[in-house]
């Protein structure tokens, strides 16, 4: 079972993002349930997440309107949420650097 690290962040991106609510809620729901050993795993589940620099996965959300980047630690079973965004917010960050600010 995976650890989201943290729900305070997944809360607030949804408060910015209400449209997208119900497609993160979702995803973390499952992933929090996975057993993912390594990336190859969770790309079978999730054929359109991309792997970056620093074991970060970027995944697609509502048909690619919207990004959501997290860091995975697959050894220790934890994600930690970096961004999440529009697709052209997402098109302005670097995917591999990028921290998650408190606004």
């Amino acid at each position: 079972m995976f650890n989201i690290l943290s729900t305070k962040t997944l809360n607030h991106y949804i408060l910015i993002y209400p449209e997208a609510a119900n497609a993160l809620r979702k995803l973390y729901k499952e992933i929090e349930k996975s057993d993912f050993e390594n990336f190859n795993e969770l790309k079978t589940v999730y054929g359109n997440a991309s792997i970056v620099g620093d074991n970060r996965v970027i995944f697609n959300i509502l048909g690619n309107k919207y990004r959501l980047i997290v860091r995975v630690n697959f050894q220790h079973k934890r994600m930690m949420i970096k961004w999440f965004g529009t697709h052209q917010e997402y098109d302005k960050i670097d995917a591999n650097t990028i921290e998650y600010i408190y606004k």
